[in-house]
């Protein structure tokens, strides 16, 4: 059967438009799942590495880099965990990535004790959540509401003034990034899918962390097992448009692409497949150092080419909606490598966590609305003992600072780092900590991209309607019920994307409906009346 299936597919190519873990795991289930030959595998990324928003570089000389961090979730990253346990792991080719990453979770739990500190650097009681009767109605009101009928409403359409001074807001809002003005359906969807969540959210229990950051993690394992299959990474390589065939359905006739400074085509035979990353969350990033703030950059590769192929047939979304609203998507991340370990030493006791055993750390009352977590050391797999790395990001990068009085974006490294400080109050130990300290800003314009609203074709199906050979994959493609800013999603679109284009007969791992779990639903609404 094996042998019947590669000789199916001996002459079939696959490209992959993007190299992040989208089209990894699109890579891993045509091998594993579909008995496609590797090397008929092509990956076509701009960067000369890949693993896309699934980033960790650097070295404790020149600082480490990770412009954002993955909390994973045991009961809602169905299709990821189900790869993951095909993936070996690279430390022990025995395990799996997945039972690697249980064993290292069951080893190092998360219960935050500092979930929320105010403007004294006190640490706020956050048992309760802080509705009113307005805030319980309007989120009960929500729950039930037809996405259709929603449409492109924001978040503050629903809510009033008061919602965004509960606990929950503040705690909520940070874990996953929403801002008052983003999609309501998106929002909606969160409360949904992670309903599970509400009754520990200010403890973050539900985390799910791996051993080190996401890319030394999952995406070089995952690289790793498809490499070894045979597939093709054409790195530096950006594709710049698609040919479609004059037809009436959907058809990609020729890939073109610009490669060390030259320009290229691919030309499709009739089986081809071309499967694309339409959109980035972190394209158009820039970072900053100790003395420079991040640069603010526009659309980059992935965007025009969407903006591109959009123009050209009906059906593949509209990327406007989401590239034309930097400054309701974009907010600043920060990676700070440290020396020593006087930041962390102070940090654990201040909220009683050690390192890796807390989750976010909001600073409530920050003009920036800045947080910041604290990981296992060492997070990164290059990294020295005695150094430590932590991240932290602001969601209102444009807001003057409490302390350092001047806009987060204009901000060198050293400047959010005495933000931070003064906030936590270790003013008398500043100096030292940032002696010994070298912070990295990260300016991303599109971050939230994928939250701002939307309405209905908005964003494209997964296989468009009437598409013979071409698939999207990613944050920007339409899963019922799916939310995005998840490994999930990527992960799960590209299985979706592969079985339906190869007519594969097996099932994608559905959704956990939690949300009609009796004891479930009895302790969100025990927790909404804290």
């Amino acid at each position: 059967m094996i042998k019947e299936h590669a000789n199916k597919h001996a002459n079939q190519q696959v490209y992959f438009v993007g190299g992040g873990i989208g089209s990894l795991a699109g890579a891993a289930f045509l091998v594993r799942d579909c008995d496609f030959p590797g090397p008929n595998i092509h990956i076509l990324e701009e960067m000369n590495i890949l693993g896309g928003s699934n980033d960790g570089a650097g070295n404790p000389d020149q600082g480490y880099v990770i412009r954002g961090g993955r909390m994973l979730n045991d009961e809602v990253y169905e299709n990821t965990w189900d790869l993951l346990l095909s993936i070996p792991s690279l430390d022990d080719p025995h395990k799996s990535v997945r039972e690697e990453i249980i064993a290292f979770d069951t080893a190092h739990p998360t219960h935050s004790k500092a979930r929320l500190v105010n403007k004294e650097g006190e640490i706020e009681d956050v048992l309760s959540m802080g509705f009113d009767l307005a805030d319980r109605i309007a989120l009960a009101k929500m729950m039930v509401a037809p996405e259709a009928q929603m449409g492109k409403a924001l978040i503050n359409d629903w809510f009033g003034p008061h919602f965004f001074e509960t606990n929950f807001w503040y705690m909520w809002a940070t874990t996953f990034a929403f801002q008052p003005w983003h999609s309501a359906v998106e929002f909606k969807r969160y409360l949904v899918r992670f309903i599970h969540e509400f009754p520990r959210i200010q403890t973050l229990e539900g985390v799910t962390r791996t051993t080190y950051n996401q890319y030394d993690s999952i995406i070089l394992p995952l690289q790793n097992y498809v490499a070894g299959h045979g597939v093709d990474f054409a790195m530096q390589c950006t594709v710049t448009d698609l040919d479609f065939t004059a037809s009436a359905d959907i058809t990609v006739s020729k890939i073109h692409y610009v490669k060390g400074g030259v320009a290229g085509s691919i030309e499709l035979a009739p089986d081809d497949l071309v499967i694309v990353t339409n959109g980035s969350m972190t394209e158009g990033y820039g970072l900053g150092s100790m003395t420079k703030a991040p640069s603010l950059n526009g659309k980059g590769s992935s965007w025009q080419l969407w903006d591109k192929i959009a123009a050209k047939k009906p059906g593949l979304g509209n990327p406007s909606a989401f590239d034309d609203h930097i400054q309701g998507s974009k907010w600043e991340s920060f990676t700070v490598t440290c020396q020593d370990a006087k930041f962390f030493d102070l940090m654990e006791q201040f909220s009683r966590n050690q390192a890796g055993s807390g989750a976010l750390v909001t600073f409530k009352d920050s003009s920036w609305f800045m947080s910041i977590v604290l990981a296992h050391q060492p997070h990164f797999r290059n990294q020295p003992e005695h150094v430590k790395v932590f991240w932290g990001y602001g969601l209102y990068p444009d807001n003057v600072g409490d302390y350092v009085r001047k806009r987060m974006s204009d901000c060198t490294g050293e400047e959010i780092l005495t933000e931070l400080l003064h906030h936590l109050k270790f003013d008398q130990d500043m100096a030292a900590i940032i002696q010994s300290a070298n912070c990295i800003p990260c300016m991303m314009p599109f971050i939230t991209a994928q939250f701002m609203p939307r309405a209905l074709g908005d964003r494209p199906q997964v296989v468009p309607e009437g598409s013979t050979n071409l698939a999207f994959i990613g944050q920007f493609c339409e899963i019922p019920d799916d939310v995005v800013f998840t490994e999930e999603y990527s992960v799960r679109a590209a299985r979706i994307a592969v079985y339906q284009l190869l007519g594969i007969n097996k099932p994608v791992a559905p959704i956990n409906q939690y949300q009609y779990d009796v004891r479930t639903l009895f302790n969100s609404f025990i927790t909404s009346f804290r």
